[in-house]
């Protein structure tokens, strides 16, 4: 098991606009990224690294950012908190803007070292700490979990559901973030929270769970959780027999739980990106955003990109935009270029602001059914596509 990965990828590439100060013409863009390639988190950052080496690929290979390559080193960080501030370390003095981990807590330990270095950081995943308060170079690229949890609140509001069971890991702060999300807004919608049920991510047993969700008078059942345990409490759900729908989040939005899960996915339900539905999406340019990622993806790796893959190209798209806007790779510039910047990516249109990091609203969130071991945008997605 390798410690460190580092990947460069350098070809050339032409035109556009002036450099930053400190830029050199023909020097490489160097981006970093911490990802977990082993682990706990594995699963999501194999798919993000693959997702972001293309992107970069690809911008190298059209001709590139102001006639510089792209370098992109890459480390890992196992999926431990106290690896990814390491890998910081060794990015920071030689790296332009890095992208960070897809583990809530490997990014939140990193965020501290962000703030005092003042580098361009993407985060690749969700966690509303990251952006609540704001932090000047910090900008989130997935929907925050607090979104998450509203575009859930908006589906069961329409949905006639106003009793809602949560399950959510502990030790995960994507997963509390969800559920405080969801404590938050529920009353706006109408809907009541409990039980209120918490585990920790080494679980692999949930019958305790399931009981008091039995015993109460939840009308569905919403799950917080990322990696293993999404599995086992599928197949676990699945095999007690409860007459109510589970849903789950983004976290499980990819192959790399449909066919873990197998038959016991079918008919949950899966809050996830837009992105991961495209053919059902309307002609216009999210669809083409999608379709670029789609195409380049599959026929690269064989398969549709998951969740991971989608946040990965679009974190990669961002930074290019904010450098091509700031001229260079001056940091500070880079900085105020994402902080004004609008795109669309597969994940859906940013709207960064100097108030707001995180870019995405409920809009570019699917909830979806497993349907033959497939995604399909429920009727309520469907109506909000047209």
């Amino acid at each position: 098991m390798r410690s460190v990965l580092v990947l460069v990828l350098a070809v050339t590439l032409a035109g556009c606009g002036a450099s930053g100060s400190g830029d050199s013409g023909d020097d490489p863009i160097r981006i970093g990224q911490i990802v977990s390639l082993t682990g706990n988190y594995s699963p999501l950052g194999t798919e993000n690294q693959k997702s972001v080496a293309l992107a970069v690929d690809a911008i190298n290979a059209g001709g590139g950012l102001g006639g510089r390559p792209i370098e992109l080193t890459v480390r890992d960080d196992k999926s431990l908190p106290d690896q990814s501030v390491l890998a910081f370390n060794e990015l920071k003095e030689d790296s332009d803007a890095i992208i960070g981990s897809p583990f809530s807590n490997s990014a939140l330990a990193t965020i501290p070292l962000v703030d005092r270095e003042e580098i361009p950081y993407v985060s690749l995943t969700p966690a509303d700490e990251q952006i609540n308060p704001i932090h000047p170079y910090v900008f989130v690229v997935p929907a925050t979990s607090a979104t998450y949890a509203e575009a859930a609140l908006k589906y069961y509001q329409a949905s006639k559901i106003t009793k809602v069971a949560v399950a959510y890991d502990t030790k995960s702060s994507y997963a509390v973030a969800g559920a405080k999300g969801l404590q938050a807004k529920a009353q706006q919608y109408g809907v009541t929270l409990g039980p209120v049920e918490e585990f920790q991510t080494t679980a692999t047993e949930f019958g305790a769970i399931f009981t008091h969700v039995r015993a109460s008078d939840a009308q569905a059942l919403m799950f917080w959780g990322t990696g293993a345990p999404g599995v086992a409490f599928t197949k676990q759900f699945a095999a007690q027999g409860l007459d109510i729908p589970l849903m789950l989040t983004g976290s499980q939005a990819s192959k790399l739980f449909l066919d873990p899960a197998g038959p016991a996915a079918e008919g949950v339900t899966i809050a996830g990106s837009v992105g991961v539905v495209g053919s059902y999406l309307p002609a216009g340019e999210l669809k083409t955003a999608v379709d670029e990622l789609t195409t380049s993806f599959q026929a690269k790796h064989g398969y549709q990109p998951p969740q991971f893959a989608q946040d990965g190209y679009s974190g990669v798209k961002l930074l290019a935009a904010a450098i091509e806007k700031a001229g260079g790779t001056d940091r500070a510039r880079v900085r105020d270029a994402l902080e004004s910047l609008t795109l669309t990516t597969p994940n859906g249109t940013y709207a960064y602001a100097a108030t707001n990091h995180s870019g995405l609203t409920t809009d570019f969130i699917s909830i979806n059914t497993v349907e033959g071991g497939k995604f399909v945008p429920t009727e309520f997605s469907k109506a909000a596509f047209s």
